[in-house]
């Protein structure tokens, strides 16, 4: 292995709900398995943000820890971070994270905390929490994509941004029937599971960008997850149409 990346896992210790810290491990076995070394450096929030790092991974959390994160983001933090995607790093948001790369997203009483301004993205409180199994189309990978949402955000995609996928089942963005948002330097979703872990497709993506060969990368395991998970969001989707739900808008549990 001639060529390694860096993998920064952005303060794990505040945000990392459903084990989002795993993404950061499915880039790195990916990697590995294309033949490029990858080191993952979990980087805690009383520490600066290492500015030469390929992959940029924020993971879900609570409102506190939410906010603390992007306290601790701000100015410097935010800086590193928007120079990276410039250059051309990659930034992997779930939930919370993709909530923080916006211009503002709820507290913990629904008050309006700023974010990064990062992307023109606008989160609001919703009235119920959406909890459970959701799974979207995804021009990106051509693929089904599942995961587990638990949030009560209203996501709001402005300026043309595209989302990462339309909702075959559960909520996503809680808006449009759409889930996420893609740039050239940002994947955000409401999946957990880890979202990499059940969608190497999306991982792939990642590495590709960073101008990794995948096509020679074979993992039996991942597949026969992924396309599990894949099997169960079509059943209870398919439930839902014959009850007459609609899943962007049911709440799943």
């Amino acid at each position: 292995m001639t060529r390694s990346i860096e993998i920064v896992v952005v303060h794990p210790e505040l945000l990392g709900t459903y084990g989002d810290g795993g993404n950061a491990e499915v880039l790195s076995h990916r990697a590995r398995l294309a033949g490029v070394d990858a080191v993952v450096h979990p980087v805690a929030h009383t520490e600066p943000l290492p500015s030469g790092a390929d992959v940029y991974c924020i993971g879900g959390g609570e409102d506190v820890a939410q906010i603390a994160c992007v306290q601790a983001l701000r100015g410097r933090g935010a800086d590193t971070l928007a120079a990276a995607m410039a250059r051309g790093a990659q930034v992997l948001a779930i939930c919370a994270g993709l909530q923080i790369l916006g211009d503002v997203f709820p507290g913990s009483r629904g008050e309006p905390v700023e974010g990064l301004s990062l992307l023109p993205v606008t989160t609001h409180r919703g009235v119920e929490r959406l909890i459970g199994e959701i799974a979207m189309r995804s021009p990106l990978t051509g693929t089904m994509l599942t995961g587990f949402e638990n949030h009560r955000g209203i996501t709001e995609l402005r300026d043309g941004l595209q989302p990462l996928g339309s909702m075959t089942l559960g909520n996503g963005n809680g808006i449009g029937a759409v889930d996420g948002v893609v740039t050239d330097s940002v994947i955000g979703t409401y999946m957990h599971g880890p979202a990499l872990a059940r969608n190497p497709e999306l991982a792939d993506v990642i590495l590709r960008r960073l101008g990794i060969d995948t096509t020679a990368v074979h993992d039996d395991a991942a597949v026969a997850f992924a396309a599990e998970r894949r099997a169960v969001a079509s059943s209870m989707a398919a439930q839902q149409q014959r009850r007459g739900r609609r899943g962007p808008s049911a709440r799943q549990w």
